[in-house]
């Protein structure tokens, strides 16, 4: 077992071993019912819910998803933006002991239906403008439910800037997620016994050699890093934790959503990631914890009237999900005066495990350039592993290897994947890294074709698939680029059939038909051939390392 020499770094309040006293997310929630009913729990523009008030929705929630036939271990897809209605649909599922199915609401078509088939979701809660083709989309799955939501329920201010208009749509066909509350409001069930061992979160990840795996995060792993975490970061109560990460993301679910519902803050929402709006809500919030990637710092950089005024009140900022060059951490803390600290984590640790303790700065590897993710929080295991599986030494590089209470036990009924990243115990994260003699880590390089843009995941032989489509298409091999931006942009290279012709733009706009927009490829080349091994396979990794179009001809 590695000797954690990393705590050492750790700040004074942080002790290597993080016990958590709950055994699942809902008692802990009850338990904050009787410590504060009557403080602030979710901030929405210019609404906002008590602890009580939130857990009187919830239950009636709760209530109105068992009248629906949800039971105990079914998984219930949450289809929505940042809004108050997805923070109260995990209290009442997990009040049911159902599982919460995080969903991206830019998925469309197979992306989503694929996600509901393997999951076997009972029901689904969306925004009530998707109710068309989620229902489309849906004819015929294991869904036996559809409950929608307005994005303007929960405030009045009706933001121009998020609120494209203020008409609401007709609802689902069982009902408005609003006057299901009021239709169950003093109804109570009865929550089952739930173990830290149930499933919380079904979260998916893309591999790099075939479909979306559902990671099972349990309510143990959640709540061990929502708890190490806010130990992390400091968070007292009071503190206003801005939800800049999606909640569909498991940072969103876990690192924004759970830490604030469980620790006596208040979670701020103001629905999808606007730069503009955000600062506003630092503001008005005052908000002291947030954490996001990099893509959206870069976007409140962009603002000319951004200013350090909108950081007063900050006492620590995270960013994962993507690469940080060191320089974009210096300009972003000369113009706002805030440190930018590096977290690191995976669908499959539950969120951030990985960080730079609060008020220290990541330290830069000599020889790569590379700022460090942080070190390992409290109750985690790392190591650093060679081909065999053997660790290395302090600065030698090898596979960055997982185990702890954080970690999943395995992915929805996918035993071989499971066995195959967690021989052991131990998660295989893909990712090449180096730990340093005081416990630093460094990734050094990607292991997995995986590409990682703005924090999300992106699986090449989806776009790839996407492209091939095309009826003019031959050939498609797509990348990830480094983007100062971005972290990584999703590059396409692509043969065309003889006598068949098509722009790059086109190719572009196809893909937007078919792909969530961030895996839409920002830019493609059109190549006579590409670059194969002697068996004909395609070398992604020719492309991925060469020096512009027509890599590797």
């Amino acid at each position: 077992m590695n000797e954690r020499r990393w705590t050492a770094l750790y700040p004074q309040a942080v002790t290597d071993a993080r016990p958590v006293s709950h055994t699942s997310l809902a008692e802990a929630w009850r338990e904050r019912v009787r410590r504060e009913p009557d403080a602030r729990a979710l901030a929405y523009f210019d609404g906002a819910m008590t602890v009580r008030e939130a857990d009187e929705a919830s239950d009636a929630l709760a209530a109105a998803y068992r009248s629906l036939g949800t039971r105990h271990g079914d998984r219930v897809g949450i289809y929505l933006q940042n809004i108050p209605q997805f923070a109260l649909s995990f209290l009442a599922l997990w009040k049911l002991g159902a599982t919460a199915l995080v969903l991206n609401p830019m998925y469309r078509g197979q992306e989503l239906r694929r996600l509901i088939d393997d999951s076997g979701a009972v029901g689904i809660v969306c925004a009530d403008a998707d109710v068309p083709q989620v229902s489309e989309t849906l004819s015929g799955s294991s869904v036996r439910w559809t409950v929608s939501t307005s994005p303007l329920a929960f405030q009045t201010r009706d933001d121009p800037r998020v609120f494209g208009e203020t008409e609401r749509k007709a609802p689902a066909s069982h009902g408005d997620l609003e006057e299901l509350i009021e239709r169950f409001r003093g109804d109570v069930v009865e929550s089952p016994e739930l173990t830290p061992d149930d499933v919380a979160l079904l979260t998916y990840t893309s591999g790099t050699t075939g479909p979306p795996k559902g990671a099972m995060n349990t309510h143990g792993n959640v709540l061990s890093v929502a708890a190490g975490f806010a130990t992390w970061v400091g968070l007292r109560p009071g503190d206003a934790v801005y939800a800049m990460a999606p909640l569909f993301h498991i940072t969103g679910s876990v690192i924004n959503a759970v830490i604030a519902m469980m620790h006596d803050a208040v979670l701020v929402l103001t629905g999808r990631f606007r730069p503009e709006v955000a600062i506003d809500a630092f503001v008005e919030h005052q908000v002291t914890f947030t954490i996001g990637s990099i893509t959206a710092f870069n976007a409140i950089y962009q603002l000319p009237h951004a200013s350090r005024e909108h950081f007063a009140s900050m006492k620590s900022v995270y960013s994962g999900g993507a690469p940080i060059p060191p320089s974009t951490i210096e300009r972003f803390r000369e113009r706002f005066g805030v440190y930018i600290h590096n977290v690191y984590g995976m669908t499959e640790t539950s969120s951030g495990v990985i960080a730079v303790p609060l008020g220290a700065e990541a330290p830069v590897d000599e020889a790569s350039g590379t700022l460090s993710i942080g070190v390992p929080l409290p109750g985690l295991d790392a190591r650093v592993v060679n081909a065999a599986d053997e660790p290395v030494g302090p600065g030698e590089q090898g596979e960055l290897a997982l185990r702890g209470p954080q970690v999943v036990p395995g992915y929805w009924r996918k035993p071989e994947a499971t066995a195959s990243t967690m021989p052991g115990g131990w998660l295989h994260t893909g990712d090449g890294a180096i730990m340093d003699a005081a416990g630093w880590v460094y990734l050094v390089d990607r292991l997995k074709d995986q590409i990682n843009t703005s924090g999300y995941k992106v699986w090449p032989r989806e776009v790839e698939d996407a492209l091939y489509a095309h009826p003019a298409v031959h050939e498609v091999a797509v990348v990830g680029r480094p983007d100062d931006y971005r972290g990584e942009t999703v590059v396409a290279y692509v043969s065309l059939k003889a006598g068949e012709s098509a722009e790059e733009k086109e190719l572009i706009a196809f893909t937007r038909g078919r792909l969530a927009a961030y895996k839409c490829p920002r830019e493609i080349h059109l190549v006579p051939d590409l670059p194969k091994t002697q068996t004909g396979k395609i070398r992604r990794n020719v492309l991925r390392d060469g020096d512009g179009p027509g890599a590797g001809q």
